[in-house]
């Protein structure tokens, strides 16, 4: 048996049938993935821009240079159908803390943090294969493929420089959570249904929506609630994958922390549906996806979150956000690109060069008592660039970015009237980089 990566999920799958017990090296798997991105956004960095967008319309650009992320994936055959699959991920660098003494301050003992960023566990399972792959029963650290951005996340299932903005904001991304997964493809269908921990409300927030959700404050997983997940994904058509995604699941009173009586009727019931499709034909590849996410009792939530946030904001720790929180989300987007090189008859099956296009629009906050105070959490973004592939496993990427919002309705109103409202500066940026994915054993 060997282990492959999934088109659904950055994972190991267990196909064919078992090695001998003895051939140990060849049973083990190290692979990953990796991206450098060098940015340039020609608009302000200020937390306040939105709140006050006329002032910061003239400030100057700047740019950023970041590791976004870089994946170490290790697995193992057993044999007999037991497998093992891992991946640890460096986000943003990783992160850098060293205690130092400061000469300057009569040499006290002080804690540096000297660079910030993320190291985390995303996927440590154990799988057991029946029927020759037909069926499989996964449970560990596993990855949630709801939305085209967390069952496909590897940086050569996108064209931009960073992963798809839209389900990324929305959703959490990457999804991974402790739960159990049965799984496993039948002919041209591939299917998975998860069992899984609630999301925590906590973490809720009005320019996110639900992305910090899969996160936890504590050394484990508070799993007072729980949920389901599930994918199917079709393959019939050549070149063409077709799939549709969900979950549904409490996210309030996930915690450690007792809500009281009086939220008693709070349940913070989430449910997502995402439809996505990638076609790979005539040296095309094109993707489209959309993505719905409502959430109940939001308002009561909102409430509960800005009341412990201001109650305990001098405390270390404190998971709650002083924001109000949306409804329902939205996001969808289609992006195409053609490999130029296919016409080269040099170049053609030895090097890639697609040039492409995107177009999307998400909303964070697309209904909800608070809509109206959160103009800015629902942009459109039209991107084109190119993406090189010297090698299969290595490619460039380029592109130019323009992130702009609806005008607001100011008809008939003087701007020094108390209902104009100002528009928001739009945001272009220039992006390059450079990423691998492939196996080293």
């Amino acid at each position: 048996m060997k282990l492959a990566v999934l088109v659904v999920c950055s994972c190991f799958a267990v196909r064919g049938r078992a090695q001998e017990v003895g051939n140990a090296p060849g049973r083990l798997h190290l692979g990953g993935y990796g991206e450098a991105v060098m940015a340039r956004n020609f608009y302000s960095q200020s937390f306040n821009r939105y709140n006050a967008p006329a002032r910061y319309k003239d400030d100057g650009s700047h740019g950023r240079f970041d590791l976004p992320h870089i994946t170490f994936n290790l697995g193992y055959d057993f044999g007999n159908g037991w497998s093992l699959g891992s991946e640890v991920e460096f986000e943003h660098g990783g992160t850098e803390t060293a205690v130092e003494i400061e000469a300057e301050e009569s040499g006290e003992y002080e804690a540096e943090t000297e660079k910030g960023g993320e190291v985390a566990i995303e996927q440590f399972w154990i799988n057991k294969e029946f029927f020759q792959g037909k069926l499989n029963v996964k449970a560990g650290e596993i990855i949630v493929p709801v939305g085209y951005a967390n069952a496909h996340h590897e940086p050569m299932n996108f064209f931009t420089c960073y992963r798809p903005e839209g389900e990324s904001t929305i959703l959490p991304n990457t999804w991974h959570q402790v739960g159990v997964s049965v799984w496993g493809r039948v002919s041209d269908w591939r299917y998975e249904v998860q069992f899984l921990s609630g999301l925590n409300s906590e973490s809720f927030t009005g320019e996110k929506f639900v992305h910090q959700g899969a996160t936890s404050p504590y050394e484990f997983k508070v799993a007072n609630n729980y949920a389901v997940a599930a994918r199917l994904d079709n393959y019939s058509v050549k070149g063409l994958r077709m799939g549709v995604s969900g979950y549904y699941g409490y996210t309030f009173r996930n915690s450690i922390k007792d809500p009281g009586a009086s939220y008693n009727d709070v349940k913070g019931a989430l449910a997502i549906i995402s439809a996505d499709g990638e076609l790979k034909r005539r040296n095309w590849i094109a993707r489209a996806t959309v993505t719905y996410a409502s959430l109940s009792d939001a308002d009561r939530i909102s409430e509960y979150n800005k009341a412990n946030s201001t109650h305990h904001k001098y405390q270390d720790g404190n998971p709650f956000h002083n924001t109000n929180i949306g409804s329902n989300a939205v996001a969808w987007s289609v992006e195409a690109g053609y490999d130029v090189f296919s016409q080269i008859g040099k170049l053609k099956n030895l090097q890639q060069l697609y040039l492409f296009g995107r177009y999307e629009h998400y909303n964070t906050m697309a209904a909800g008592t608070y809509k109206s105070q959160y103009k800015q959490c629902a942009p459109y973004r039209a991107t084109v660039g190119f993406n090189y592939h010297p090698i299969k496993q290595i490619v460039v990427k380029g592109e130019y970015a323009y992130r702009y919002f609806k005008k607001p309705n100011n008809h008939g109103l003087h701007a020094d009237s108390p209902l104009y409202v100002l528009p928001f500066n739009n945001e272009p940026s220039v992006s390059v980089s450079v990423a691998y994915q492939g196996w080293f054993l």
